[in-house]
């Protein structure tokens, strides 16, 4: 399975050279086209190119789950605070090293009844040029710190940034990992304005969507308030990522 995108590329070429007669310039383009297409997917989770990702759950009602990435932090108490006001429940995906650097923060989250995803130890910059063995050694041991700190197991993952790969995806199945995307990108790491944020969160929420969002920052605790204030005049309640695999069983 792992070299599939390397024979959909062999494949491709050939149907090429057979209709165009081998022309140079057809090498070129099915390049261009299947390099285009890997990167894409590497950095596409919704696409499932590499891996299967949750992005949403089917439903027929107005419920949507709220993600946080990268804590715990300074400002996830704040989060928390929030949270509890609203009588909401959230999935926070971990780093290991931050659990380490607040794991009184992270005890908090698991004793409010928050759901806990693996987000690697380190969440590396080069997540997407690691080894096989190097990713799984960045699961296992936030796992590790996960039972230590916090007592408990999941069996759920968010790839750092999203990206995915042949290595990702081995390390993914060796440590018996789901892997969950969104399909609500709130780009708040990226954007400064939190108008704008909020704006692209609200426009593009549907059914069963999972937002991402991170709690790392002031600006992202003010949207979340406007949020969640959004969220209740619309109707909307909120599931956790582990709600969904529960009525996958119940189905």
């Amino acid at each position: 399975m792992k070299h599939y995108p390397f024979i959909l590329f062999y494949l491709f070429c050939n149907v090429f050279i057979y209709a165009f007669h081998g022309s140079w310039w057809v090498y070129a383009a099915a390049f261009l086209a299947f390099s285009f297409v890997v990167i894409w997917g590497s950095f596409d989770i919704g696409l499932g190119y590499f891996v299967n990702s949750i992005t949403h759950k089917r439903t027929k009602i107005n419920e949507v789950a709220l993600t946080f990435d990268d804590g715990p932090t300074e400002f996830t108490p704040k989060f928390l605070d929030l949270l509890k006001e609203h009588q909401v429940k959230a999935t926070f995906f971990c780093i290991g090293k931050q659990i380490e650097k607040y794991p009184e923060t992270f005890q908090r989250i698991i004793a409010e009844g928050h759901t806990i995803g693996n987000h690697t130890l380190s969440h590396s910059n080069n997540t997407g040029f690691l080894s096989a063995s190097k990713m799984i050694e960045e699961i296992e041991k936030c796992d590790e710190i996960i039972s230590k700190t916090g007592h408990i197991k999941t069996d759920w993952y968010r790839p750092p940034f999203g990206v995915t790969n042949p290595n990702i995806a081995k390390a993914i199945r060796k440590t018996h990992k789901t892997s969950i995307g969104w399909n609500v990108r709130s780009l708040d790491t990226v954007t400064d304005d939190e108008k704008k944020i909020y704006k692209k969160v609200t426009r593009d929420l549907k059914k069963g969507s999972i937002i991402l969002l991170h709690d790392t920052s002031e600006k992202t605790y003010n949207v979340l308030a406007d949020l969640l204030l959004f969220l209740k005049d619309k109707k909307y309640s909120m599931f956790t990522i582990d709600s969904i695999t529960k009525s996958k069983k119940n189905d």
